[in-house]
């Protein structure tokens, strides 16, 4: 048989407090300060002090927390063991206290506390449901002030773990109280304090360094070196952490005080602290890094690959080009991983366009490098033309990657070319989305730029038909722009007309001009809409047109900012490459003629 458990005596207390609830008297006098009030209470009733609030709230925790010290004290006299009474979040009036940095009432209760005999456990050391002390309440809500009374009276408290196996001397590092963890490293400290973390948030130096906390981060290297060498529960050390956070300060001093930081490899992936910046970005702890130790770069993970394939997985093409910059061995930019594949391989097969075409600029790049299945990074990419997953920039890679092989590896054997699928076997319902929102779109603009031929900015002398500002520099650019942006959506709206009739290999040869056609004839819709607004507004009050080709000119950064870096760089890569020079220089002199016309303010500045 079972027998029926017993209540303890604090389950008990907490069953009586929820059935006493708090006069609504009472709360007041708690809440604001009125020592008075509250004595005229008590001597009314002597059980009153013993109700609470629905969260379990004593009058003291209700004191504590709004910072009333006098009336602290009051109820204290009257009913002192209310100074290690729970609410229902398990925290005392200390930690309401602590939380909330109400330094007076803090230090009124640890004097009572004090006080208790050694047999009593102090509200020092009491601890709520998440296991925080007050000291973890009040370095976790930065009362700082509050925290080092709190050490004053107990400087052992610096080090328990709470739940989440973190000391206050942990969550002071990351929230940089420097007083406060001033005052916990000088107190000695002998046990086992200085172990490899058992937890994913690691030592206090790594919550410093995570925080970005330069000052504390000095006062743990020179008092408590022996963090440095310590790991958190995944092998990584100090140096690890700054290098997630690209914070270049840290890194110096990290390798300053121990070069040997560079070198340490994690457990998770063997990933040294350089892998860790290339991953993450961090073109600042990179140079750092390479600066001390430039050696670092030949290190391997577990998988084979170094900081150049870690830059090209994460797709991060800031660290690449960090990397290419600072790097010179060339064997570093072809080595290849476990499986055989260099940095342009895990690009191809990763389709990281942008970073393919960043590798291919650097002459050191070897684009014959065969990988353990004989695949050069352009037989990679042809896989995807086969199975007709390729889109537009991976076919411009892949064209790309054929010229330079063409040039490049002409005495060494190659994966053959394929070729083209039959068009039957194209049944890509992607690609005719692409061909149809094109073909709309171009033909709206087509229609609105042909309308505007014939609705021109100032109209038509009734005579002649000659339209009025035809003189005028700013008119005809708008004729030219306009001109340009529908000769280009025709040329789309046919192309992608004729792409139905070989759909593969439209795909393969003239889909990227219908992109770069595309946004030709909405920037030069772009210059119309602006030269039309500058021709129409009175010399007299131009601002609106000034203000107009503000809004106009910056559409395409604005463009590029939602597109993010990447893309952008690979769009102004594209564009660079195949855009006629002479279209730039035409846009160049229209806008240098404009600003020199007599009716423009320019010609006076």
């Amino acid at each position: 048989m079972h027998s029926v458990g017993v209540p303890s005596d604090a389950a008990q207390d907490m069953a009586a407090a929820r059935e006493r609830r708090m006069n609504p008297a009472l709360y007041k006098a708690a809440t604001q300060g009125r020592v008075s009030s509250l004595k005229q209470l008590v001597e009314n009733d002597p059980t009153i002090l013993s109700a609470t609030t629905p969260q379990l709230n004593s009058t003291l925790h209700l004191a504590a927390l709004h910072g009333h010290a006098d009336l602290a004290d009051a109820v204290l006299e009257k009913k002192g063991e209310l100074l290690v009474a729970r609410n229902d979040d398990g925290g005392t009036p200390l930690h309401l206290a602590a939380k909330a940095g109400k330094l007076e009432v803090a230090q009124l209760l640890v004097r009572y506390a004090l006080l208790l005999p050694p047999d009593d456990k102090s509200p020092l050391i009491m601890t709520n449901k998440a296991g925080n002390s007050p000291l973890h309440e009040a370095v976790r809500h930065h009362k700082g002030a509050v925290a080092v009374a709190l050490l004053d009276a107990d400087p052992l408290r610096g080090h328990d773990l709470n739940e989440r196996m973190e000391s206050p001397l942990h969550m002071a590092a990351r929230e940089g109280l420097v007083n406060v963890v001033r005052k916990i490293v000088d107190f000695t400290w002998v046990e086992q304090e200085f172990l490899p973390s058992v937890s994913l948030s690691g030592t206090a130096l790594h919550q410093a360094v995570l925080g970005g906390h330069i000052r504390v981060v000095e006062i743990l290297l020179e008092k408590r070196p022996e963090m440095i060498d310590l790991t958190d529960s995944d092998g990584n050390n100090a140096l690890h952490y700054a290098a997630q956070k690209n914070d270049h300060r840290a890194v110096e001093m990290l390798l300053n005080t121990r070069t040997e930081l560079a070198y340490k490899r994690n457990q998770k992936n063997l990933s040294s602290p350089l892998h860790v910046a290339a991953h993450y970005g961090s073109t600042d702890a990179i140079k750092a890094l390479l600066r001390h130790c430039p050696d670092v770069a030949e290190m391997v993970d577990s998988h084979g690959r170094n900081a150049f394939h870690a830059s090209v997985a994460s797709g991060k093409l800031n660290a690449l080009k960090c990397l290419l910059r600072h790097i010179r061995p060339a064997e570093l930019l072809n080595r290849v991983d476990a499986g055989g594949n260099t940095p342009l391989h895990l690009a191809a097969k990763m389709s990281r366009v942008t970073s393919a075409l960043m590798l291919l600029k650097d002459r050191r790049v070897d684009p014959c490098v065969r990988d353990h299945e004989g695949h050069t990074a352009r037989s990679l990419v042809e896989t995807k033309l086969v199975t007709g997953e390729m889109d537009a920039y991976e076919m411009y890679l892949w064209k790309q990657l054929k010229q330079q092989e063409a040039k490049r590896c002409r005495k060494q054997q190659l994966p053959p070319l394929a070729t083209y699928p039959s068009r039957r076997a194209s049944n890509d319902k992607y690609f005719e989305r692409i061909v149809e929102t094109y073909i709309l779109v171009a033909t709206l603009i087509a229609t609105v730029t042909f309308a505007a031929t014939f609705t021109m900015p100032g109209g038509y002398d009734q005579q002649y038909g000659i339209a009025l500002h035809g003189h005028r520099p700013a008119f005809k650019i708008f004729v030219i722009s306009n001109t340009i942006a529908m000769c280009s959506s025709i040329v789309v709206v046919f192309c992608f007309i004729w792409a139905w009739q070989d759909p593969v290999k439209f795909k393969v040869d003239q889909l990227l001009w219908g992109h770069r056609l595309t946004v030709i004839a909405c920037l030069a819709m772009l210059v119309s809409l602006m030269t039309a607004v500058f021709i129409t507004m009175p010399h007299n009050s131009r601002w609106p047109a000034y203000v107009v080709i503000a809004i106009g000119a910056s559409t395409p950064a604005v463009v590029f900012l939602m597109l993010g870096r990447e893309s952008s760089y690979l769009f102004l890569h594209v564009l660079r490459s195949m855009l006629p020079v002479m279209f730039a220089d035409l846009m160049s002199y229209a806008l240098r003629w404009l600003t020199m016309t007599s009716d423009s303010p320019l010609l006076n500045t």
